[in-house]
């Protein structure tokens, strides 16, 4: 066996749902897989999108090669912007798959200056000392791979995201021979996608669609307002299919919605069929058992198309009693409340809605369930294995359903979290030390707002006990106070509260400047830090709250 290291290293998707990004390190040349990105959760206040640190990558610039994106879902493609500003490596991918990263670019004014090279499925590249192929798999959208990395030591099998879905809308089967052939030769390690792990049996194909929908159009009597993640082209192509079976016109709206049909139009992957497409300014001036929508906004996010159509607030559509709005998408775990207080909107109008289970599906995971899990296992028979994309329980599930190669095969298995790394060399396969990694979150989508933990900490300070400010004149040359001090509150408690308690705060800040001499009076940092202590320990003890007190000094 060769005497290097190949070093595996998670940088975010391990023990979490998003963010997803790897580094594959054989001694000093480096290759990352997918750069993603996921939305905050309600406590990081006021944070837009938050991607992997990627300092590890940014220290170690000299050794990074590659960047390769397995498809195009925004948890592997939309840190891509991030990354690439901290270091311009070549990226690859599927066309779709590209396409999707170059917006992403554009927005953030890289796209000029970043060397973006289109593979297909079954396609080999070399980088270093690492061969990659590119496997076809099935998933929720469209032009997905799954890498077989060769290395010195043996090949690396990452999955990716998938599903094997043995009946796809496009004809594009899940490559199960190459895993087979792959299998056969030795798989070193094998990286597997864990999210269903818990889900008993197959999932269904994404054909399993198309009876509810036909349902649905069947049914119907007035206008159809479908949503789906704009990302999911093969619901969108059956939507549009039974559209044009039942004779209604189709508009699309939301932005993403827009820009992901056009770019899948473009390259060969949708297929829409003539005088099919209606304007959006058409929609109501058209007969309502004509018009089907097709809207982005699933997730109930606040400015997105469908939330604004719920209430009753977009310019183009409308949505009255007896029109049907489908929500052909799953539930993102944190999404629940907006995604309630959007169907509440659409109840009030009077609208049918059609979401979940009971009877034919209308929305069917892209994730592959256990005995699906359980199949790439007994074909790839890796010496390794290391569960990868779930929260730890799904990893440990995972790692629990491969117990059956043990002996037959597998050595080893592995639970990885994001920070620590797997060490593979002549000796065996082994933990091996910690890297530095953790999660940058950003304001407003821009490269450069990045928020610090102390600012997020500060923000949940005052969404939870407000703020106090006492406001003091203090004369500069000689220390003396001008006038009685003001305290100004928010957040803190109610108006008749203060009414009783501030005027006691007040009193404390004038003792609190009577104790301190003129010299102490003439260091305004001496004095915000004595004031926002007697404070403090008064305001806690009063209300067992902690406020947060910024005390202000005016120069006179």
């Amino acid at each position: 066996m060769p005497t290097g290291k190949l070093q595996v290293i998670p940088l975010g998707g391990l023990g979490e749902f998003g963010m997803n990004s790897m580094a594959l390190r054989y001694n000093d040349v480096m290759i990352v897989i997918d750069a993603g990105m996921m939305f905050p959760d309600s406590e990081l206040l006021g944070v837009d999108v938050v991607t992997p640190d990627f300092a590890y990558l940014k220290d170690n610039r000299e050794m990074v090669r590659a960047l390769i994106l397995t498809h195009a879902h925004e948890d592997h493609i939309g840190g891509v912007p991030y990354l690439l500003s901290q270091m311009n490596i070549p990226v690859y991918g599927t066309p779709f798959t590209l396409a999707m990263a170059e917006r992403r670019l554009e927005e953030h004014r890289l796209l000029k200056d970043a060397d973006l090279n289109e593979v297909e499925p079954g396609d080999k590249i070399e980088l270093g000392p690492f061969s990659v192929h590119f496997i076809r798999v099935t998933h929720s959208t469209v032009s997905c791979v799954a890498l077989a990395i060769t290395t010195p030591l043996g090949v690396v099998l990452h999955t990716a995201d998938f599903k094997i879905d043995q009946t796809p809308i496009d004809d594009e089967h899940f490559d199960l021979h190459a895993f087979a052939e792959y299998g056969k030769r030795g798989v070193l390690l094998l990286m597997s996608d864990s999210t269903n792990v818990e889900r008993p049996g197959y999932s269904e194909s994404e054909k399993a669609v198309r009876p509810r929908l036909e349902q649905i159009f069947a049914s119907a009597t007035r206008k159809l307002v479908f949503s789906c993640f704009s990302s999911s082209i093969h619901r969108i192509q059956q939507i549009l299919d039974v559209a044009a079976k039942y004779d209604r016109k189709v508009a699309l709206l939301g932005r993403s919605m827009l820009a992901t049909t056009e770019i899948s139009h473009d390259l060969g992957l949708l297929r829409i069929p003539d005088n099919l497409l209606l304007r959006p300014q058409d929609i109501m001036d058209t007969v309502p058992h004509r018009v089907c929508c097709i809207v982005s906004g699933t997730q109930g996010e606040p400015m997105s198309s469908l939330s604004r159509v719920a209430v009753d607030n977009h310019k183009n559509l409308s949505v009255k009693a007896g029109d049907t709005v489908v929500l052909s998408s799953r539930v993102i775990p944190g999404n629940e409340k907006p995604i309630g207080r959007m169907m509440n909107h659409f109840a009030r109008r009077g609208a049918d809605l059609i979401y979940g289970g009971g009877g034919p599906p209308v929305h069917v995971s892209g994730h592959g369930f256990r005995e699906e899990l359980t199949l790439i296992l007994n074909l790839v028979r890796p010496k390794y294995f290391m569960p990868v994309h779930g929260e730890y329980l799904q990893l440990v599930r995972h790692a629990k359903l491969a117990s059956h190669l043990e002996g037959n095969g597998l050595e080893s298995t592995f639970i990885i979290e994001n920070g620590e790394s797997l060490v593979i060399d002549e000796k065996g396969a082994r933990k091996g030390e910690k890297i530095n990694t953790g999660r940058i979150c950003i304001d407003s989508g821009s490269l450069g707002d990045v928020v610090e933990d102390m600012v997020i900490r500060d923000r949940r300070h005052l969404a939870e006990d407000g703020f106090v400010i006492p406001v003091i004149a203090i004369e500069k040359a000689t220390g003396q106070v001008q006038g009685l001090p003001e305290i100004i509150s928010r957040g803190f408690v109610s108006l008749e509260e203060s009414s009783e308690l501030l005027p006691y705060a007040k009193q404390l800040v004038i003792k609190t400047l009577e104790s301190s001499n003129a010299e102490e009076r003439s260091d305004w940092g001496v004095m915000q830090e004595k004031i926002r202590t007697d404070l403090k320990r008064f305001l806690n003890k009063e209300t067992q709250r902690r406020p947060l007190i910024v005390p202000v000094i005016l120069e006179v």
